[in-house]
């Protein structure tokens, strides 16, 4: 089964998934709705088209570079509604937005349509909108588009033989993975169920996993 390869790398990330009210979380690894919507942006679909095609897709991150959890201290005055429904102009509310500073992540995308994957990969070469990476400040520091990105391989093996992604130093023994799961594994409520527009996700399973930094062994979660 083809697999789509991802480079988000950048000096700022976040991928929150449980954010509520005026604060704004992140992930250690990016979120599948983060990814679908840099993948809606590179194609230029409006938050209003369904995103099933994209959701079905299953989702892998290997972490080449741990990023580093930082908070952003943030204000904003004018956007609170009160209980009369009116916006409260004269109130200043603090928004601690967290992200990940310096990490480095390769995603792949698994799916059976070879022809939504080329689409994809072009995609993501010749943006239709601007790129980012969980947050539209947060801009890629090198390109999302891996020239040789699209390859044959199933998730787990395209993931474990691409190379190191930082591009120097030697690759660690193994680097700290997570890839989706039919049925096992920690719950991500990062599964868009609907267009971005209505702001619906449901729950997925992600399994941690190992990648090795020498040769192909099999895929340890079996599906």
């Amino acid at each position: 089964m083809p697999t789509l390869l991802l480079r988000l790398q950048g000096p700022m990330q976040s991928w929150g998934t449980t954010s509520r009210f005026d604060e704004r979380d992140t992930g250690l690894e990016p979120s599948k709705s983060g990814v679908v919507g840099l993948l809606c942006a590179a194609l230029g679909r409006d938050r209003k088209e369904p995103v099933e095609d994209l959701a079905a897709l299953r989702m892998g991150v290997r972490v080449d570079r741990e990023g580093v959890p930082m908070r952003d201290y943030q204000t904003a005055t004018g956007v609170v509604v009160a209980a009369t429904g009116k916006a409260d102009l004269g109130r200043t509310v603090v928004s601690p937005r967290y992200y990940l500073s310096d990490a480095v992540f390769l995603v792949g995308l698994e799916g059976e349509d070879q022809a939504l994957l080329e689409r994809l990969h072009a995609a993501v070469r010749n943006p239709v909108w601007p790129l980012a990476l969980g947050r539209k400040g947060f801009v890629p520091g090198l390109p999302v588009h891996l020239p040789d990105g699209l390859v044959a391989s199933p998730l787990f093996e395209a993931l474990e033989c691409y190379p190191f992604l930082p591009g120097h130093g030697e690759r660690p023994i193994s680097l700290r993975g997570a890839i989706e799961h039919a049925s096992e594994g920690s719950i991500r409520l990062d599964q868009p169920v609907a267009p971005f527009a209505e702001r619906r996700f449901g729950p997925r399973f992600v399994k941690s996993v190992s990648f090795a930094g020498g040769e192909h062994v099999s895929d340890p979660i079996g599906a």
